[in-house]
């Protein structure tokens, strides 16, 4: 045992190539033969820690699953589980997680879960007990993740940093999301982010999103040590950190404005993938570099042009669809995106996607008429109500406005526009916003003299985590609606539900009479968690 695990240490301090050439050494060496069929032949009569740590160094050389050692030392320690103690039951848990699932590895897997079960009263060695919820994984029962669960939590105070990172990546691997042990875990990373490896970070990231855990505090904090590192990193690993961040929503503005730079700086790197990464990570998060917005916008528009002759055409619909969001009309691409549509070959009739792709290609079209520079405010838009039907989250609003206004001929719902725009609630005032107009009189009055307001009222995942700062998709809705002639007034629709029917009437009060009422889109608010 001691041969093999002195083996297995020094072979996984070796890089792969170095692995690769070793094994071939020592499965080649006379001497590792005969310690194997030693090792076949004392099986039996081997202490549990030398059974466990011995099995451990097998898999981990690379000795085939198949093979009559690997399967006897298996088939043993199935034999012997009920005499390992906490120490062995961890190592065993690590060495099944990296074996194929046979008949024999089942077995003691579903063994090992029952004791796992009756030990973890016993087990308050946070180390131990993040292993076994890395290594058991998904697929144990909820019950048993909430038996892991309490034992953590039970030992949540003593939680170490190094713990805290290992069991904030385990819950992860266990696709369990404790919000009491992910907080504990968050304030010690924060509180030692710069002992974080790069990797590690983007494994945190990507662990938040995977457990929809959304906390602010520790995105910022993130945020903040990689822009005061960026000048250390090369440009792949700020852009795996920013699409990190895309996927959670989280805008590290800072952060982007540095990258900017060095996108501005050195074009050269970005190969076609590259691209639409940054195209989608900024149009998402709905970002435009501070003082550098034209210089940047030529600068991806002249890598997305060179490579045009060999884009297909779903990566060029995604490109242009990327730059319209921001309001940057790339002129050649557009053209050439066009004429694929007009000979149909954008939408194929078996394509999975098609329906995605048809609301990209309706956004673009749309762009192309409302943020041209030639385009003016129509003098009318024609309007009509889809349905009287309202939807159960906006009851309350229409409920609201009926007491507010005294009547619903006063204000719109279910409204549609063009360009498949649709508004919640329209209410039409005088140019003073003074009064509010029956929509009905409206026609009387002079289009210039009438203020039409548009009321969104829109889930929290539209917004970037933390903030009410819209992302791409509303953005571009919301500044298309103010092309149309619309003020748009965003209301976050959780934050109106817990309104008092009191406090809901005043504040559409004063949302409705107050001229700064859009800018409600600014405000911070704080996210759930």
């Amino acid at each position: 045992t001691n041969s093999l695990t002195t083996i297995w240490k020094l072979f996984r301090n070796l890089s792969e190539d170095q692995q690769r050439y070793e094994k071939q050494l020592i499965f080649e060496h006379p001497a590792f033969v005969k310690l194997c069929q030693q090792l076949l032949r004392d099986s039996r009569r081997m202490t549990r820690g030398d059974l466990v740590f011995s099995l451990h160094a097998v898999v981990n050389l690379g000795v085939p699953q198949n093979t009559l050692l690997v399967q006897t030392l298996v088939r043993v320690c199935q034999e012997k589980l009920n005499q390992l103690d906490n120490r062995c039951i961890s190592v065993l848990a690590t060495t099944l997680a990296g074996l194929e699932k046979d008949k024999n590895v089942r077995a003691l897997q579903a063994g090992l879960q029952l004791l796992v079960e009756q030990r973890i009263p016993s087990i308050r060695d946070v180390f131990i007990l993040q292993n076994l919820m890395k290594c058991l994984g998904k697929d144990v029962p909820v019950f048993l993740k909430k038996k892991l669960e309490m034992a953590v939590l039970k030992e949540i105070d003593h939680l170490t940093f190094p713990n805290a990172l290992r069991v904030f990546l385990a819950l992860d691997a266990m696709y369990y999301c404790s919000i009491p042990i992910l907080n504990a875990c968050s304030k010690k990373i924060q509180e030692n982010v710069h002992d974080v490896s790069f990797r590690h970070l983007v494994l945190i990231l990507e662990a938040c999103y995977r457990l929809q855990y959304r906390n602010v505090k520790l995105f910022s904090t993130i945020a903040d040590y990689a822009n005061s590192a960026a000048c250390l990193w090369d440009k792949r690993q700020m852009m795996l950190f920013l699409s990190a961040f895309e996927t959670l929503g989280f805008q590290p503005s800072e952060l982007m404005d540095v990258f900017a730079e060095k996108v501005i700086e050195d074009p050269e790197f970005l190969n076609l993938k590259n691209l639409l990464i940054v195209l989608r990570v900024y149009s998402r998060l709905n970002y435009i570099p501070r003082g550098q917005k034209d210089l940047f916008f030529e600068t991806l528009h002249n890598c997305l042009n060179k490579y045009l002759p060999q884009i297909s055409n779903t990566e060029l619909l995604k490109a242009v669809y990327s730059l319209c969001i921001l309001g940057y009309l790339p002129h050649h691409a557009l053209d050439e995106l066009l004429q694929k549509d007009s000979r149909n070959e954008l939408l194929m009739s078996d394509d999975l996607y098609k329906e995605q792709k048809e609301v990209m290609l309706r956004s673009v079209k749309a762009c192309v008429e409302l943020d041209s520079p030639s385009f003016t405010k129509p003098a009318f838009v024609l309007t009509e109500n889809s349905s009287s039907l309202i939807s159960l989250n906006l009851r309350k609003a229409q409920e609201a406005l009926i007491e507010l206004l005294g009547d619903e001929n006063m204000f719109q719902q279910n409204v549609q526009l063009p360009y498949k725009y649709h508004i919640d609630f329209e209410i039409r005032m005088d140019s003073g916003r003074k009064k509010v107009l029956p929509v009905s009189a409206t026609d009387d009055y002079a289009d210039s003299s009438v203020q039409r307001l548009a009321f969104l009222f829109v889930p929290l995942s539209a917004f970037c985590v933390g903030t009410t700062h819209p992302q791409g998709k509303l953005a571009m809705k919301k500044r298309h609606l103010n092309k149309l002639g619309y003020d748009v007034i965003l209301v976050l629709n959780k934050k109106f539900q817990e309104m008092t029917n009191e406090d809901a009437v005043e504040f559409l009060k004063e949302k409705i009479f107050s001229e700064n009422a859009s800018l409600f889109s600014e405000v911070t608010v704080q996210d759930g968690n």
